[in-house]
C-alpha cells in the first residue's frame, strides 16, 4: 500500500509542469510522508456545478496546473464533441496564487485543442467575464477564481455560451470528459496562439453598467468602499465615476489586490470582522454607506448608519438589500420575472406578488437563477445581486453597488433611509427576519452525519413553532430538480439545512415572519423575531447534532 502510494506520487511528479509543484511533491516523498500523501491522493478534485475548488499544493486532491490542464482538455474535448469546434473560449482570472497560470494555461490547451482562446487583458471582476462571453460571442468561459475563500484555495468556474454557469447534465459530462484525459504529455500546449484582449472589452461592460441606472436619477450617495483585497477597486471606482456618483472614499488598506489577504482571516464580507476596516474609514468619512464587494466581485454587501449599532454601523443581511432593490425596480417600473434561490427570503415573493410581477424559486446558485424565463432581477441571499440580466447572468457586485447607491439618493433626497424603507416593506408585509447557522468543518463526515441524524429524526417543533411540512429535496419538489438539502415550514416560519456546495460548511437558513400592525408595534415584531430565530437556531442546533 505504502509502496503503491509512493509509485502513484512519483508518477504524478514526473507529469507536473509547474516546478514550485514539484519540488513540494518531491520533498513529500523524500520524507516518506505517507499520511499527507494519502490526503494528497486520496482520489481527485471532483469537477461539479461549481466546477473546482480547493486548497493550492501538489497532487489531484489539490489544485494546480497539472489539475487544471486536465480540466481545460476535458473541457476542450467536451465543446468539439458539442460541435464547437474552432468556436471561442473566453478566460478571466482573479489576483489569487496562481490564477494567471491557471489562465494561460488553459488559454494554450484551448489554442492547441483547435478552439480559439482569449484572455482578459488583467485580473478582474468575475463578472466582467461574464459578460464577456455573451459580448464576444464565445461558445464558453472559465474564470479562476476561488470568490471569497480563504488564500491558500483556488478555484476554476465555468460558463457556457449563453453566460450562464453550467448545470446537470453538462458537468457530468465535462467531468466524464476530464476524467478521459489520457497523460500530460499527450495534452498539446504551443506557447502562443490565443489573443490577450484589451480594455475595450472592460470598456464595453462598463458602458453597460450605466444601464442599470434611471436616466437623470439622482446620485448624490456618498460611499466608502473596500475591495477586501480583490479585484473590485478600479473596475468599481470607473463605474461610479461614469454615473456621476461622488468617488467613493477607499479602505486603503484594502484597495490593492493581494493573494495573502493581509487584514482579514477570510476574505469575505459576512465573515466576523472582515468589516471592521471599513467601519473604521466611514467613522472618519462619514458617508451616507459602506460598499464592499468579495475579493471577484461578484457579490456586493452593504452597511449603513445605524446609532444603535456597536460602532455605528449596521451590516444588512443579503436579504435585506435583495428586498430593496427589488422594492426600488418596483417603483421604477420594472417588468418581468423576480427570482431567487430557496434558501432566500420569502419577502421578494410578496413584493413581486403585490406589484404583479412574475415569481420564480430555484435551486442554490445563479448557474439556476440566470436561467429563469423572463428574469429581470434576480438575487441570494449570500450577497449576490443580477441586476441587469440581459448584460451579465450571474451575479454581479459592481452594477448591484450602483443600483444600491442610486436607491440611497433617492431616498437622501427625500430625507429617507434605506432602513426606512425596510420599516415600509416590514408594515406592508410583515417583518421578515432571517439568519444563518454555519458550521464549518474540517472532517466532511460531520456534515454527513448531520443531515441523516435530521432524515431519520427530523424535528416536529423548533422553538415551540409546530413543523408543519417536511421535505427532503433530495426527492425533488414538482417545480425544483433534486439537491441535498431539507426544508421544514412551521407556523410563520421555514428552515432549509444544506451542505455548501463551494466551502466544508454545513448551512442552515432560518426565517421567521412575524406580522405587524403599526409603525408602533415595528420593535417589538423585531424583538420577537430575534428571539424566535435564536431559538430556532438552538433546537435545530441539537436536532442535527451540531
Amino acid at each position: 500500500m505504502q509502496h503503491d502510494l509512493i509509485a502513484q506520487a512519483r508518477t504524478w511528479l514526473a507529469e507536473d509542469p509547474d516546478p514550485e509543484t514539484r519540488d513540494e511533491l518531491a520533498a513529500l516523498i523524500e520524507a516518506g510522508d505517507t499520511q499527507e500523501l494519502a490526503v494528497r491522493f486520496a482520489g481527485t478534485l471532483q469537477f461539479g456545478t461549481a466546477g473546482l475548488r480547493g486548497e493550492l499544493g501538489a497532487g489531484p486532491m489539490r489544485m494546480n496546473r497539472s489539475v487544471v490542464i486536465r480540466a481545460a482538455a476535458g473541457l476542450a474535448a467536451y465543446l468539439k464533441a458539442q460541435g464547437q469546434d474552432g468556436g471561442l473560449v473566453v478566460i478571466g482570472y482573479d489576483a489569487r496564487y496562481k490564477s494567471a497560470d491557471f489562465a494561460r494555461d488553459t488559454a494554450a490547451v484551448m489554442t492547441g485543442a483547435g478552439l480559439r482562446a482569449a484572455v482578459l487583458p488583467r485580473p478582474l471582476p468575475t463578472p466582467v467575464l461574464a459578460y464577456a462571453i455573451r459580448h464576444l460571442g464565445a461558445v464558453a468561459g472559465v474564470e479562476v477564481t476561488a470568490s471569497h475563500n480563504p488564500p491558500r484555495d483556488n478555484g476554476y468556474k465555468v460558463y457556457l455560451g449563453d453566460g450562464s454557469q453550467i448545470v446537470p447534465p453538462a458537468d457530468g459530462e465535462i467531468a466524464a470528459a476530464i476524467a478521459a484525459v489520457g497523460p500530460l504529455a499527450d495534452v498539446v500546449r504551443p506557447e502562443d496562439g490565443w489573443e490577450v484582449l484589451g480594455e475595450d472589452v472592460l470598456d464595453a461592460y462598463l458602458a453597460r453598467t450605466d444601464a442599470v441606472l434611471s436616466a437623470g436619477s439622482p446620485r448624490t450617495a456618498r460611499t466608502v468602499y473596500t475591495a477586501m483585497h480583490g479585484v473590485g477597486a478600479s473596475v468599481l471606482t470607473a463605474a461610479f465615476e461614469r454615473a456621476g456618483f461622488p468617488a467613493p472614499v477607499l479602505v486603503a488598506e484594502q484597495a490593492e489586490p493581494d493573494p495573502a489577504f493581509p487584514t482579514v482571516a477570510f476574505p469575505n464580507p459576512e465573515e466576523p470582522g472582515a468589516m471592521d476596516l471599513a467601519f473604521a474609514t466611514a467613522r472618519r468619512a462619514a458617508p451616507d454607506l459602506v460598499i464592499a464587494n468579495d475579493p471577484d466581485a461578484d457579490r456586493c454587501a452593504v452597511a449603513v448608519p445605524d446609532p444603535a449599532a456597536d460602532g455605528g454601523w449596521r451590516m444588512l443581511r443579503g436579504d435585506e438589500v435583495g428586498a430593496l432593490l427589488a422594492a426600488h425596480l418596483v417603483e421604477r417600473g420594472a417588468s418581468g420575472v423576480f427570482a431567487e434561490s430557496i434558501v432566500s427570503s420569502s419577502l421578494l415573493g410578496r413584493i413581486a406578488e403585490k406589484a404583479g410581477l412574475g415569481y420564480e424559486e430555484t435551486l442554490t446558485g445563479f448557474k439556476w437563477i440566470a436561467r429563469v424565463e423572463g428574469l429581470r432581477y434576480g438575487y441570494e441571499e449570500a450577497l449576490g445581486y443580477c441586476v441587469d440580466p440581459e448584460g451579465v447572468r450571474d451575479k454581479d457586485g459592481i452594477t448591484a453597488a450602483l443600483l444600491v447607491a442610486e436607491l440611497a439618493s433617492v431616498l437622501k433626497e427625500r430625507g429617507r433611509t434605506l432602513l426606512d424603507l425596510l420599516d415600509d416593506l416590514a408594515l406592508a408585509h410583515g417583518l421578515h427576519a432571517t439568519d444563518q447557522l454555519s458550521v464549518r468543518v474540517e472532517d466532511l463526515t460531520v456534515i454527513a452525519d448531520a443531515m441523516a441524524r435530521l432524515r431519520e429524526q427530523p424535528p416536529t417543533a423548533l422553538a415551540g413553532l409546530a413543523v408543519t411540512s417536511a421535505e427532503d429535496l433530495t426527492r425533488g419538489t414538482d417545480r425544483l430538480p433534486p439537491t441535498d438539502g431539507l426544508r421544514y415550514h412551521l407556523e410563520g416560519a421555514r428552515v432549509i439545512v444544506r451542505p455548501s456546495g463551494t466551502e466544508p460548511k454545513l448551512k442552515c437558513y432560518l426565517e421567521v415572519v412575524v406580522p405587524v400592525a403599526d409603525a408602533a408595534g415595528l420593535p417589538a415584531a423585531r424583538a420577537r423575531g430575534a428571539e424566535l430565530l435564536a431559538a430556532i437556531k438552538r433546537d435545530l442546533a441539537a436536532a442535527a447534532g451540531i
